[in-house]
């Protein structure tokens, strides 16, 4: 990710307006900006209330804010505006009269209380993209009906798949349903750019938590179609694969994720024991899958002298999956992460680089998180006051 663009962005001279807060509606916008979209975000008077979600703290960068807000809300300006109030509401209209997308979260209904609905906003504005990010969408049993990441992790069968098989369903340690839900509707925001080419027409984007836990259901939904099995936890353990889990050695863990007959002979040549590919329990992947357990014992005692990273090294260069599992700080500091530019300083500004990388339009820092209301003068909103 440059600081020095040699371009616009691939989206330069898109404009959207973000009324969203909190993960997967900012996490969307930030891909859109880090891009080159001119992303209006517009805050409550209050702020999102990702802003006080610290400690952590970054000091220096948009007013001091939590670095949860910090970490998906760069290459925004910022307005403050309270929609509550028809003054706020005609400053947006006028905003959304040149603008491309709007994206907001707000619990379904509310945009339309506000006379603010897709209906409403089509006839004035037909070519704008109107994305919502809601929890399960307006209508059906569940339909209204607000929604949050770890909710919809247990709700959706992800808890039910992660864990130790003799523990407790586990939240995966990340908000991975509020991503993957910000992507799909940076997805649905791209494929509906694409098709006004062709039409000339916005349209609406209905994109929920609840669908996108779902489609993150693989291959435990596949193996519950053709195998009806009910998924269980298996720990670090692939429920199709082995070997293709976690192993302890003399310095550090270990994780082989080992696909194929090749690259298990290969595992066990390096390893020097080489007859471990011929055994008859380990011919193939279901063979190595009936016998898992021997099969992790044989490898764990291989295994005990070795040293994860260095190990993971040397089977790397020789074609098999492996690494050694490495905490926040070491993969950040590791040099690979910082030859792909995926940490991005400016400042006081610290902040995960985009994964997206184009050749000509690259990703850019433009300009750092907002302060709350940090562009309000400069567009002559309304005053927003926090009562």
């Amino acid at each position: 990710m440059t600081q020095t663009p040699p371009s616009a962005g691939a989206l330069a001279g898109c404009r959207v307006i973000d009324l969203s807060r909190v993960l997967g509606g900012p996490y969307s916008t930030q891909v859109l900006a880090d891009h080159g979209a001119d992303v209006i975000k517009i805050e409550p008077p209050g702020g999102d209330e990702t802003r006080g979600w610290g400690p952590p703290f970054a000091a220096g960068v948009a007013g001091d804010t939590a670095a949860y807000f910090v970490g998906v809300n760069r290459n925004k300006r910022g307005l403050a505006l309270d929609l509550a109030q028809e003054a706020g509401r005609t400053f947006l209209r006028g905003l959304l009269a040149d603008a491309d997308v709007l994206v907001e979260n707000f619990k379904p209904g509310t945009m339309e209380k506000w006379g603010l609905g897709y209906d409403t906003l089509k006839t004035a504005f037909p070519r704008l993209i109107h994305c919502r990010v809601s929890g399960f969408g307006a209508d059906g049993p569940l339909g209204g009906l607000p929604g949050y990441d770890a909710c919809a992790q247990a709700m959706c069968g992800l808890m039910s798949v992660n864990g130790d098989a003799d523990g407790e369903p586990t939240r995966v340690g990340l908000p991975v349903v509020d991503m993957v839900t910000g992507l799909n509707a940076t997805v649905a925001i791209l494929l509906a750019l694409n098709e006004r080419v062709r039409s000339g027409l916005g349209q609406f984007l209905d994109i929920t938590l609840y669908d996108c836990a779902i489609s993150l259901l693989h291959p435990h939904a596949p193996n519950y179609f053709y195998g009806g099995k009910v998924p269980g936890r298996s720990g670090n353990a692939h429920p199709n694969i082995a070997p293709y889990e976690t192993f302890a050695t003399a310095a550090g863990t270990l994780f082989l994720a080992v696909g194929n007959n090749r690259q298990f002979e290969a595992l066990c040549r390096t390893l020097d024991a080489p007859a471990l590919a011929q055994d008859a329990r380990f011919a193939d992947n279901a063979a190595r899958l009936a016998h898992r357990p021997q099969l992790h014992a044989a490898l764990t005692a291989l295994l005990a002298g070795k040293e994860a990273a260095g190990f993971a090294e040397t089977l790397l260069a020789r074609g098999v999956p492996a690494a050694a599992v490495q905490d926040v700080a070491q993969v950040l500091a590791h040099p690979h992460t910082r030859h792909r530019g995926m940490v991005l300083e400016d400042g006081a500004y610290r902040g995960i680089g985009s994964p997206i990388k184009l050749s000509r339009t690259p990703a850019a820092l433009r300009r750092l998180p907002p302060a709350l209301g940090e562009h309000n003068a400069r567009f002559g909103a309304p005053a927003a006051n926090d009562d």
